[in-house]
């Protein structure tokens, strides 16, 4: 019930109840006179006021009982309730079937808990998360360092006394330093992303001449690993669509990395493919490394989500690659998938959308962008 109409309720008793009592008094003092012949309007107007003071005295009483117990006893339990949320107690419920102001403020109470309870879970969680990210820097830092000291240490002793040994120790000192980077790097555009400022510079960008050039750099650098890189573009030459060159080869460069980190065969494969699917291109990277178990399939684009705790700590990385990758082509519009097989190999789909020149009737053509 709403407080308008408890009003208006406590408005007609005070009004109508005094005067219904005040009537029935009224009748049964006169009947007492009828028989009292001798009884003076004095008596009649004390014993009237006298009746007046009791009902009113009585309307008053019930009137108070029942704001009381239909307004203020809400409001307590509320600030009962209010005390619980400000020493931390989210957990405590108020329920009502009341209507009206009453019923609306419980529920108010009700979904303010409840944001406050989810914000808290969330607070916990991110805690728990950057804990672990710190733990999994940590340790994927102390690996290069420690390389770093030793081979530092061996050339400061002597120990590379040969010009050959000297180059072979600065390359993998060099290495090292990359491998530190490439965290640092990866933490950076984490924290854009949890704050959700990663930079982005769209541009029209021709399909076929983009991956072209990103396989010719990839090509060398497996090269020197030892892995076979095939290359099959399926899209007409001019074939567009609108991305940033820098994210997108982040992207790229992110799946390949791990196709590597994951390789377990003595002859490595990796394949990059473009296939045309009318409105979107569709590019896949598939590798004949280790695979994914079915069951962590479906999380591996989840932050921080290692499938093999120890395996992964061997091999290093923060766990937030993929779920930078599957960022980034969602900011692009597009979406990204895994198919895997334990000991066949794993297979990375994305999807983006084609741009079409309207200028040119909606045809997909390849145009130039200063």
């Amino acid at each position: 019930m709403s407080f308008r109409r408890k009003l208006f309720i406590a408005f007609s008793i005070v009004i109508i109840l005094p005067t219904v009592l005040f009537t029935i008094a009224y009748r049964v003092i006169a009947r007492v006179m009828a028989y009292e012949a001798n009884m003076v309007p004095r008596r009649f107007l004390v014993v009237s006021s006298t009746m007046i003071v009791i009902i009113l005295i009585l309307t008053a009483v019930l009137l108070v009982g029942w704001l009381r117990s239909s307004i203020l006893g809400p409001i307590n339990q509320l600030n009962v309730a209010m005390k619980n949320i400000r020493d931390g107690n989210l957990e405590y419920m108020l329920s009502t079937t009341e209507q009206g102001e009453i019923g609306e403020l419980y529920q108010s109470y009700e979904d303010m808990r409840l944001r406050l309870k989810e914000s808290a879970d969330e607070k916990l969680e991110s805690e728990k998360h950057d804990r672990e990210l710190i733990s999994n820097i940590a340790h994927d830092l102390k690996t290069p360092i420690t390389s770093i000291k030793g081979y530092a240490e061996g050339l400061l002793d002597g120990v590379a006394n040969t010009p050959e040994k000297q180059e072979k120790y600065l390359r993998t000192i060099y290495s090292k330093a990359e491998d530190v980077n490439n965290l640092i790097n990866e933490l950076t555009l984490y924290s854009r992303i949890d704050n959700d400022r990663i930079p982005y510079n769209f541009q029209r960008i021709n399909l076929s001449d983009y991956f072209g050039d990103c396989v010719e750099e990839i090509g060398m650098d497996m090269d020197s690993k030892g892995i076979k890189l095939n290359y099959d573009n399926l899209v007409s030459p001019d074939t567009m669509i609108i991305a940033d060159p820098e994210q997108l080869k982040r992207v790229i460069n992110n799946i390949i990395s791990n196709s590597v980190k994951y390789m377990d065969k003595l002859h490595g494969r990796i394949d990059i493919r473009i296939l045309d699917e009318q409105d979107s291109v569709r590019i896949e990277i598939e590798d004949n490394g280790k695979g994914i178990a079915q069951k962590d399939l479906p999380n591996i684009f989840d932050r921080f989500y290692r499938t093999d705790s120890s395996r992964n700590s061997a091999q290093g990385g923060s766990g937030i690659g993929l779920s930078i990758v599957k960022k980034i082509i969602e900011d692009h519009g597009g979406y990204i998938w895994a198919t895997s097989r334990e000991g066949v190999g794993t297979c990375m789909h994305f999807v983006f959308r084609k741009y079409w020149d309207k200028t040119m009737g909606g045809a997909n053509v390849e145009s130039s962008v200063e």
